[in-house]
């Protein structure tokens, strides 16, 4: 750990305040995930939705909650950007001039180069800045959809540039690491170019087949919603997740994206053929490699091998209204909460 860096080392968060900006299904998992596991300092939240605001003070996630960002940030040690990407540039020019000198920025977008430039450009000390990534979520969105466990044994990928301090760098390792997270560190055009194929083409395909299945609806007098299977629910699943947030992902990810549905197209152009041509051999093939991938993501620890994804199968098992709303004696208790803006504007 760098010198200099205070907090609580025996609890492996090396800062003491921290600022929140965006308080959706990821900012308000880092507020729980923060207190469930030993922060004690104040956490500022700001968010631009003043009814997401209103949410987080029902939900106790923060200590003081802003409409703006600049305020937010103010005295903070880490500022937390959880923002769409595209968003992330213009919140950073609004904290610019109240960020603290050493303060760590460090944000959670999906996308990373595009990012990366758009913060240094913003902020004062680049050095500070520490792009990530934690590979966690769900098609839920709002300061209601998190919960304090989200984090635990997925994988936080960090993309430093080279002038990235190193000290800031293990600070915001440590706190990944404390709240369950494996720590993988890449150069961030990588992380781009995997996440097109992991998360963002999966994404825009299920996108696209649900649009078709409803284009549909007319032709098959709606039985496509009626007796949806278990793969079109899943790709429904997908299809639901942030409109906003999934729209910037692909206009900041635009090259890696364009690349990987060119080789998509292909493969799928072939998977054509070989229905045409009733090549069963090449289909089986293909199905059996591609079943062995999903084993390996099993055993690696990435999902589970439970029958239908571990989903309950009666209705007494099933989650409640909010599946995943923390339990109340896992909020964190406040003593000094308090609203300095009017939760109806915000200047970011």
């Amino acid at each position: 750990m760098a010198d200099g860096e205070q907090g609580d080392a025996e609890s492996g968060f090396f800062f003491n305040s921290v600022a929140i900006l965006g308080i959706g299904l990821i900012g308000s998992s880092i507020a729980l995930a923060l207190r469930d596991n030993g922060f004690e300092g104040p956490i500022s939240i700001a968010d631009r939705n003043g009814e997401s605001l209103r949410e987080a003070g029902e939900l106790g996630l923060g200590n003081s909650y802003h409409t703006s960002a600049a305020k937010a940030v103010q005295g903070a040690d880490v500022v937390f950007l959880c923002v769409p990407v595209g968003a992330m540039g213009a919140t950073a020019r609004a904290i610019a001039p109240t960020l603290g000198a050493n303060a760590i920025v460090t944000d959670t977008g999906s996308v990373k180069a595009s990012v990366a430039r758009a913060v240094c450009a913003a902020i004062p000390n680049k050095t500070r800045f520490v792009p990530g990534h934690p590979i966690a979520g769900s098609e839920q969105s709002g300061p209601r959809a998190g919960w304090a466990t989200l984090f635990r044994n997925r994988w936080s990928i960090l993309t430093p540039g080279p002038e990235t301090d190193a000290g800031a760098i293990d600070v915001v390792a440590a706190m990944w690491r404390k709240m369950g997270a494996y720590v993988e560190l890449m150069e961030a055009e990588h992380h781009d170019l995997v996440l097109a194929i992991t998360s963002h083409v999966p994404h825009l395909i299920a996108y696209n087949i649900v649009r078709t299945a409803y284009d549909m609806e007319a032709v098959t007098e709606s039985d496509v919603i009626k007796f949806s299977a278990g793969g079109f629910r899943d790709f429904t699943r997908l299809a639901a997740s942030d409109p906003t947030m999934w729209r910037d992902v692909f206009l900041n990810n635009k090259p890696a994206v364009i690349e990987t549905l060119g080789r998509f197209m292909e493969d799928l152009a072939m998977l054509q053929r070989a229905i045409r041509w009733s090549d069963g051999e090449q289909l089986f093939d293909m199905f059996q490699r591609t079943r062995n991938i999903r084993m390996s993501i099993v055993e690696a620890g990435q999902d589970t091998a439970a029958p239908d994804f571990g989903r309950p199968r009666t209705a007494a098992d099933r989650p409640g209204a909010h599946p995943h709303e923390p339990p109340q004696d896992t909020l964190p208790h406040v003593d000094d909460v308090h609203y300095d803006d009017d939760p109806d504007e915000s200047d970011y």
